[in-house]
């Protein structure tokens, strides 16, 4: 999948949250989301502390 096409099922997720469970849904989804991301960039770095690394450091990148 690309990654526009999981943008968008993410966004899909998130309006269907906030439209049918409120604002409080819409957190739970967001905060849940951004876990499962976390989680994956973990997995996808073999498990390791490099893959949280990874993670920290692309976030780093986009405030300079």
């Amino acid at each position: 999948m690309s990654t526009p096409f999981v943008g968008m099922i993410a966004g899909m997720a998130l309006a269907f949250a906030g439209w049918f469970g409120g604002f409080g849904a819409f957190l739970l989804v967001a905060a849940l989301g951004a876990l499962g991301w976390v989680l994956g960039r973990w997995a996808e770095g073999g498990g390791s502390i490099r893959g949280v690394r990874d993670v920290r450091d692309a976030f780093e990148r986009n405030r300079r």
